[in-house]
């Protein structure tokens, strides 16, 4: 660099900077030989002189940017590198710097998101600690030490989806996409020791589909199964919980509706099921037993529902049950 155009003032400053990195580098170049550095990364250290607001870096930190060499600025303030932070991860990154220049944590540690050239993020660890206080114990300088951890990030975040996913089929039947078993007992138990919680249940039978599966085949039956799933879902709310209870019976929970409201959307749910096949070869039905939960236990509750189901399909099917009849 040419100083000849410097004036004293401006040499004095330079040469307390370059004092201080100075100063910095060899201590670190000490502790280095005697094993005791722990830092080590792949983007390399920085330096902030706070006083005079110049950043020294590895140039790694910002390459893996995009930038050449020959586009970084000669003299590098603070915020050339938090103009870049990714928005969400601004303010975390300036509090963890204030939290550790005002006593309040004993590092500066945090992971955020920096813009690159082209527009796209990368990840970084960064950490740094005050080196160097002046006479009132104001922080002047900072040392720390900057990782590339995208890859990481991106593992993460694949593994989070892959787990998501997983969980997902967990608690999926894979034909309909509804609930599976495990889930529907899941929600029952909670409901159970849920106090005070109004629910009913319904257990619904597609009518003779054995005759559907040996009549028109298998392929046909499953088609069955998922079409009636989908008039299931499309004729409760949100909040209910609809799910596949095994071979052809299917499961309602209906949340805060007592026996005689969800009576009204199951006989909707079978007269939409008897209007989509009443032109089928085949005419498709549904049966179904309900009951409002009384304080019983799970096994017993759902004994109940299954014995009104029992008695819809034996009091000639295509009907809600509510209350056991005589035979």
């Amino acid at each position: 660099m040419d100083y000849s155009n410097f004036s004293k003032e401006d040499l004095l400053e330079k040469i307390r900077e370059l004092e201080t990195l100075n100063e910095q580098l060899l201590k670190e170049k000490q502790e280095e030989t005697m094993l005791k550095f722990s830092w080590s990364g792949n983007l390399g250290h920085w330096y902030w002189d706070i006083i005079s607001n110049k950043v020294t870096f590895n140039p790694l930190k910002v390459t893996t940017l995009g930038y050449s060499i020959e586009e970084i600025p000669k003299n590098i303030s603070y915020q050339y590198f938090t103009e870049k932070l990714h928005k969400e991860d601004h303010k975390k990154a300036m509090q963890a710097m204030m939290d550790h220049l005002y006593g309040k944590k004993s590092v500066y540690e945090v992971e955020y998101r920096i813009k690159c050239k082209d527009g796209s993020y990368k990840w970084y660890y960064d950490r740094g600690k005050i080196t160097k206080r002046n006479k009132d114990g104001k922080a002047i300088f900072l040392a720390g030490i900057v990782f590339d951890i995208t890859d990481k990030k991106l593992q993460e975040e694949a593994l989070v989806k892959e787990n998501i996913m997983l969980d997902s089929i967990s608690k999926t039947d894979e034909l309909t996409k509804l609930n599976n078993r495990r889930v529907l007992f899941e929600t029952l138990k909670t409901k159970l020791e849920t106090k005070n919680s109004v629910f009913s249940v319904a257990l619904f039978d597609i009518d003779d589909f054995k005759k559907v599966n040996d009549t028109l085949g298998h392929v046909y039956g499953d088609k069955v199964l998922a079409d009636v799933a989908g008039l299931l879902v499309k004729n409760v709310r949100k909040k209910d919980i609809v799910g596949r209870y095994g071979g052809e019976e299917f499961l309602i929970i209906f949340d805060g509706l007592n026996e005689q409201e969800a009576y009204g959307v199951c006989s909707r749910i079978l007269k939409a099921v008897e209007e989509k096949y009443q032109s089928s070869q085949i005419k498709t039905t549904l049966s179904c037993g309900l009951k409002e939960y009384d304080n019983e236990n799970l096994t017993e509750f759902l004994n109940k529902v299954d014995n009104n189901l029992y008695f819809a399909k034996k009091n000639g099917k295509n009907k809600v049950i509510a209350e056991p009849l005589m035979l």
